[in-house]
């Protein structure tokens, strides 16, 4: 008789231990259930598309430093012949903008003698897209036979490698194919960057040690390029040089190499900082005889850069800026449209 008791008891508790498991379980399904419906199982139902920097209000935003300079002249009001204090309002902004001396007398002086028909901030775009008007274009195509080759100049830190890896994503989406030629040799971890932006965009590159012969690795770049049907060669250039040679007799050397059979320069890109205001006048200045530039590709719009070192460029030296850096992607370096860009910095 107590075996039996015993039996039930030991029964009951195993009975009771099953069921007190049981409910556990169940209650820390309830309490798992009950913690996830407090957050959504889709946190993200649209995937919003990419901002076109073409549009005049992106552009806007990503030029605030520049436009907020022009402030001043877009609540101007007013027609017809300006007076000398909204003049001299138009004098200080277009200074204070980069525009430079020279290119600030100059407008002035067609507002003094066109007036301003239809308001103030007309006039002023007017004026500058008259400075804007400079050819565009950019080639691609060498003549026959031969291989088109980019070359690009600038002193060291204006973003010169980072613009070749972006230019090089832009060929490859319209369906080129790129060899990068690394003759920045003199740059430590130029070459590794370059590399890592061919690695990105799936182009072809030619590097050499540090130190060696920039010419040399141009010419190899286009003799590869030749070979493997490559569309178009990405060249770097020095920004300095480590030694006493003259960088810019370097440059007018690789210029050389660079348009000799079966190599033909088609583009000569200055790359410069806008950031750097007239400093960056300078510099083209310096460039442009040495390396024969054809465009202008302006860097770092979107940060501190006032925005008129644009129209001083073309004013000044006729070189046409033919791309423009306003963020950190790829996307972000656009072919530079005069009218978007002027419109927003004057557009009320």
């Amino acid at each position: 008789m107590i075996v039996l008791i015993i039996v039930l008891i030991l029964v009951a508790l195993v009975v009771g231990d099953a069921l007190l498991i049981r409910r556990l379980r169940r209650r820390r399904r309830e309490l798992a259930t009950r913690t996830r419906s407090l957050v959504p199982e889709v946190l993200v139902t649209k995937v919003a598309s990419r901002p076109d920097l073409n549009d005049i209000e992106t552009l806007e935003r990503r030029l605030s430093s520049s436009r907020s300079i022009f402030e001043r002249v877009r609540a101007l009001s007013g027609v017809g012949a300006l007076s000398r204090e909204q003049l001299d309002v138009v004098e200080e902004v277009l200074l204070r903008s980069d525009i430079g001396v020279t290119t600030t007398n100059e407008i002035l002086a067609g507002l003094v003698v066109n007036g301003a028909p239809s308001g103030i901030a007309s006039a002023l775009r007017a004026a500058l897209l008259s400075s804007l008007s400079a050819d565009r274009s950019i080639r691609t195509l060498a003549s026959p036979g031969r291989v088109p080759v980019w070359l690009f100049v600038g002193v060291n830190g204006v973003g010169k490698t980072t613009t070749i890896g972006k230019l090089a994503q832009r060929h490859v989406n319209e369906g080129r194919r790129v060899m990068l030629a690394a003759g920045d040799t003199f740059r430590a971890a130029a070459g590794e960057q370059l590399q890592q932006w061919a690695t990105r965009t799936g182009s072809d590159i030619v590097r050499a040690a540090e130190g060696a012969d920039p010419g040399s690795v141009v010419h190899d770049a286009i003799g590869r390029a030749l070979a493997r049907g490559s569309d178009i060669v990405l060249a770097d250039t020095a920004g300095r040089r480590a030694n006493s040679t003259n960088l810019l007799d370097e440059l007018s050397k690789i210029r050389r190499v660079a348009d000799r059979e079966p190599g033909e320069v088609i583009e000569t890109f200055m790359v410069l900082d806008a950031t750097t205001g007239q400093n960056a006048l300078s510099q083209a200045r310096e460039f442009q005889a040495a390396a024969n530039v054809t465009g202008i590709v302006l860097t770092k719009l979107d940060g501190t850069a006032r925005g008129g070192i644009v129209v001083a460029i073309e004013r000044e030296l006729s070189i046409p800026v033919k791309y423009v850096g306003v963020g950190e992607t790829v996307d972000d370096l656009l072919v530079f449209d005069p009218r978007n860009f002027v419109d927003s910095l004057l557009d009320a």
